[in-house]
This record gives structure tokens, C-alpha cells and sequence, in this order.
């Protein structure tokens, strides 16, 4: 990067953490801490919600997911919606009545304390494991930018995170995050329009939408349906997206004490309503434009010769390996289809401008068959890093997006957009840090804890928590280098593990009335648990047992736990109830 853009990085920065600390000034207690002494109005919910899911990750892997894999990864979201209706409906009214802390008190007021417990438990494995592969993300960027390993990288990222949630709690999150999604919005605007710009003059926004669409990249809506069967093992498709992507946005924005703990912050019940309701209607048109840059950054690299891998660190380990002759020839053959897919594509353009269709035709072939033949040459270098004889990491879908950036763009809009992903980084793993620090101290600490502390007490003690969550964040991170997904995909996997379950506990809080046992509740969990790990397990054999894409994971967690305790619960009565 030059000058100019470590200048605008280090002040854009400064600035929001400036701001944030400005904002955060709050009674030292915990309720200021955790929740801002519930003083928010619906649009901090709504931006702090929107922020808290938005992190690094969405904006620098999810590009690279729409080049790999077109766009169908929107139908992920398509059940948000109609959950932020049903948690508005009936979750928020019982949060809001109780006045929790979190939302696993609810759960000792409807059970019992060792169904809290175990709750709380699955959400700080989830959420801390997640957290921590999010402190990876902007630690990818200093890796590439400043070359140093990924590990210092990591420690320094997430040290000054743990500073950053320190300092101010809730209401910093919240305040800065309105912030951030205004300069997020702003830059992903910048590199959207950047990416049509530096196209051939002749080539418009809409010849660019037709060339990623006929190459497969605009496939947003996709039944899942293969030879007229379901196929359960596509990840992304209408069906999965709507009913798993339902539960796990259910569980997500209704159990989570990382979204639950952002409208717990309103002032009012409505103001809190009326932010979830807002985010249903954001979401999704918001994650589908940053998806469609992924799919205008194909097109993009059709016209432009794209890097045969964009990690240029584990690109450098592969030219010094054993491989390096093999690497070289390949070289070649990549560069050599790369001119010829520029040829082609031009060809494409101009056939289209003079609507001779028959030349578009064959230069859409010819253009798919280019495609693919680069693809095979790809794959052949990803499995040459992910070999033993090289040891490196052949996934290189979180680089996309900015190794375009740092390679394309203007002075000045480098350090903007590199920014913009640190700070939406920064708002989220903030929010999750708070989140953890906060059920630490409710959920585990008040709960167990003789002694009887007062506000000021709980205030520190609450940032000790904290520091503690944030070194367990960075210590994860160190293990995620390796993970094999894209890391949007990677957590959005490890939260299908457990939120159903999750779900599947308060739904039974929620609707199953009769059930006043909390031992059939936890047992049920528990056993719902194994299941949803098991299947897991069995999709990962090779071969598998059998296929389910990861959405699908959610709803068989949470109706396992409503059948368990179903079954369970009458046993378990006549055994504290014998007859006589």
C-alpha cells in the first residue's frame, strides 16, 4: 500500500475508536456495561444488530464466495425474514417483561438452573469458536498487507480488540457501529462501482451482469432439485435457505446472547421490535450487493488476467517447493488461457453489441469451456497445497476480494476499503466479546459466586471477563489457518452444530406449556446434541453415509429436542412422581 493509504487506514481507525470511547461514557455498573442502561432507540438496535452479524468476514469472504460459487449463497438469509417476525412476536415480549440480563435466565425462571447451565454452556462454545475464527479475518489482511506471519498477526489484532471492548461495553459497540455501517456502506458502494469502472470502455453494467450470469455467477435462486430428486446435500438452494436458514436465524437473533444482548439495549419493547423488523428487510438486499460485487469481480478477471491463486504467501511456499517445476509449466498453461478467455470475452461483447447471436453463441461456449479448463488448473494448484509434501492451505476464496483491492485500486480507496473491513470486524467481534463477558458474569458468576458484589465490583469484574474471552478468541485463531471452508461458510457450519439445540430449548419454553420438568428439557438437549453431532460426523465420513447440506442441521436440532423432552417427560414425572 502506499503512503497515502496507510494514512487514511490509521485515521479512519483512530476515528472510530475515538468516537466510540466518546460515546461510551455509562454508569459503572452492569447494566451500563452489558446493556447500556437499556437507553438505545430502534435505529442504534438496528445498526448494532446489522453490525454484530456484518463482520470482517462478510465483507472480505463473501465476495470470494460469489467467485467461486455464484451468488446462491443469498438464499442462506431468505429465512431471516419471517424469523426476525416470530422472535418480534413471541421471544422479545418474555425478554422484555423479565428484564434478563441474558436470555438464558429466562430459561432457570421456566426450568431449572442446570438447564440454564447447559445452554449457556453450548453458547460459549459456539459463540467463542466462532469469535475466534472472526479475529482471523482482518488478521489475514496484515498478514498479506505487511508480510508477517499470521500468528504475530493474530495476537496483535486480537490484542487490540480486547482494548477496544474493554474500554467501553455495550454502548461503545452500539455507537460506533452506526459509524461503521455508514463507511461500510459508503466503501462497498466505491469498490462495487470500481470493479464496472476499470472494464472496458465498451463493456456496460449490464453487459457485465449478462457475461457472470451465462457463466453461472448470478445463480441466486436454485431450487436444489437434480434429475427431478431433492439433493440433500446442496448447501444453498431455495428450500434450505428458507427452512434451515429459518431456524438457524431464529436460534441466531433469538437465543444468541450476542444478537439478544443488541435489543436488550432499547429503551422500549417497540424500539426493539422495530429494529429486528428493519433488519429482516435490510438483510437480504444487502447481502445480495455484496455478493454481486464477488459476481461482477468474475467478470472482472474474464477481461483481466486473474492470479492463478490469490494467496500470494502460500503461492510463494508452492514456487519453492518440490513442486516448482510442475508449478511453472502449469504457469504457462494457466497465462496461456487466460489471453485466450480475453479474446473470447471481447469477442463475446462485441457480438452482443451487434446482436449477432449466432458469434455470441459460440464465444459463450468457448468462454464456459476456457473457464473450466482454468478451474481444473486451479484446483490442481489448491491440491498441491493442501498436500503433506507442501503443507500449506489450498483455500484461497478469503483472499479474492482483497487481493483485488490492494492490486486494482486507486491511492487513497485501498486504505478506505482495508479499513472498512478491519472496523466492521472490530464492531462485531466486539459485540461478541461483550456478549460472552456479559452471560460470564450473569449466567456463571452471579450464579456460584458467595460472595455478594456491588455495581462497581460487577463493572470490573465484567472487563476481567472479558480480557479472559478475548485471549480464549486469539488462542482459537491460531487454529484456524487450516480450516478448509471459506470462513463465512466455516462459521456458519460451526453455529449449525448448535443452534438447533438451542432453539430447540427455548421452543419448548416458549409453546410446550405443559412441560415443567427441566430434567426431560436438559436430557433432551443433550441427546439432541449427539444427534445433530453424530449426522455431522457421518456427512464427513469418506465416503459419507449420506449427504445433508449443514442449513439442514438446525431444524433436525431443534425438533430432536422437542422430541426428546416429548418422550423423556413422561418418564421422567413418574419417576419424581410415583404412584401411591
Amino acid at each position: 500500500m502506499s503512503q497515502l493509504d496507510w494514512i487514511i487506514l490509521a485515521i479512519t481507525l483512530a476515528g472510530i475508536i475515538a468516537y466510540g470511547l466518546y460515546k461510551s461514557r455509562t454508569s459503572h455498573n452492569l447494566e451500563g456495561y452489558i446493556l447500556a442502561n437499556r437507553s438505545m432507540p430502534w435505529g442504534l438496535v438496528l445498526l448494532s444488530i446489522m453490525g454484530t452479524q456484518a463482520s470482517a468476514i462478510t465483507f472480505l469472504s463473501a465476495p470470494g464466495q460469489a467467485y467461486t460459487d455464484g451468488m446462491r449463497f443469498v438464499q442462506y438469509y431468505f429465512g431471516l425474514p419471517i424469523a426476525m417476525v416470530v422472535i418480534s412476536i413471541f421471544f422479545v415480549p418474555v425478554f422484555s417483561r423479565l428484564k434478563v440480563f441474558t436470555a438464558y435466565e429466562y430459561l432457570e425462571n421456566r426450568f431449572d438452573g442446570k438447564t440454564r447451565t447447559l445452554t449457556s454452556f453450548l453458547f460459549f462454545l459456539q459463540r467463542g469458536l466462532s469469535t475466534g475464527i472472526s479475529v482471523f479475518a482482518p488478521s489475514i489482511i496484515l498478514s498479506s498487507l505487511l508480510g508477517w506471519n499470521i500468528y504475530w498477526t493474530n495476537l496483535f489484532m486480537g490484542g487490540l480488540l480486547i482494548i477496544y471492548t474493554m474500554s467501553g461495553g455495550a454502548k461503545a459497540v452500539a455507537y460506533t457501529q452506526q459509524l461503521q455501517l455508514i463507511i461500510i456502506f459508503i466503501g462497498m458502494f466505491l469498490a462495487g462501482y470500481m470493479v464496472v469502472h476499470m472494464l472496458p470502455k465498451n463493456v456496460s453494467f449490464s453487459d457485465a451482469l449478462v457475461v457472470s450470469g451465462k457463466l453461472g455467477r448470478l445463480n441466486a435462486i436454485t431450487t436444489g432439485f437434480t434429475k427431478n430428486r431433492f439433493n440433500w446435500s446442496d448447501q444453498y438452494n431455495l428450500f434450505s435457505g428458507i427452512i434451515g436458514g429459518f431456524f438457524l436465524a431464529l436460534s441466531y437473533f433469538g437465543t444468541d446472547q450476542s444478537q439478544v444482548g443488541r435489543y436488550l439495549t432499547a429503551k422500549s419493547l417497540k424500539e426493539s421490535r422495530v429494529g429486528l423488523l428493519m433488519n429482516g428487510l435490510v438483510k437480504v438486499p444487502m447481502q445480495f450487493l455484496i455478493l454481486l460485487i464477488g459476481a461482477l469481480l468474475f467478470t472482472f478477471y474474464q477481461f483481466n488476467k486473474a492470479p492463478v491463486f490469490f494467496n500470494k504467501v502460500q503461492l510463494t511456499k508452492l514456487e519453492n517447493s518440490v513442486k516448482k517445476d510442475s508449478f511453472s509449466v502449469l504457469q504457462n498453461q494457466y497465462d496461456s488461457l487466460a489471453i485466450k478467455k480475453q479474446e473470447t470475452v471481447v469477442t463475446y461483447s462485441a457480438a452482443a453489441d451487434n446482436k449477432n447471436h449466432q458469434v455470441e453463441d459460440e464465444s459463450i461456449s468457448s468462454l464456459r469451456i476456457l473457464q473450466h479448463q482454468s478451474d481444473s488448473l486451479r484446483k490442481k494448484v489448491k491440491g498441491w497445497l493442501d498436500s503433506k509434501v507442501i503443507g500449506g492451505d489450498g483455500n484461497d476464496t478469503n483472499y479474492i476480494f482483497l487481493s483485488f483491492v490492494v492490486a486494482n485500486l486507486p491511492v487513497g480507496l485501498v486504505g478506505l476499503l482495508i479499513a472498512i473491513i478491519f472496523i466492521a470486524s472490530w464492531g462485531s467481534i466486539a459485540a461478541a466479546i461483550n456478549s460472552l463477558a456479559s452471560c460470564s458474569m450473569v449466567d456463571l458468576h452471579r450464579r456460584f459466586t458467595k460472595n455478594i458484589d456491588s455495581g462497581e465490583d460487577e463493572y470490573r469484574l465484567s472487563k476481567w471477563y472479558t480480557l479472559g474471552w478475548g485471549v480464549f478468541c486469539i488462542v482459537v485463531a491460531m487454529f484456524t489457518y487450516n480450516i478448509g471452508n471459506s470462513l463465512i461458510e466455516a462459521v456458519n457450519i460451526l453455529g449449525s452444530l448448535f443452534y438447533g439445540v438451542i432453539l430447540g430449548v427455548f421452543l419448548v419454553a416458549l409453546f410446550l406449556k405443559n412441560i415443567r420438568n427441566g430434567n426431560a428439557v436438559f436430557w433432551g438437549a443433550i441427546l439432541a446434541e449427539l444427534l445433530v453431532l453424530t449426522v455431522f460426523m457421518l456427512t464427513k465420513l469418506n465416503p459419507p453415509v449420506f449427504k445433508i447440506g449443514f442449513l439442514w442441521l438446525n431444524p433436525i436440532g431443534a425438533f430432536g429436542v422437542i422430541f426428546f423432552t416429548l418422550l423423556l417427560h413422561p418418564i421422567l414425572n413418574k419417576k419424581i412422581n410415583p404412584a401411591g
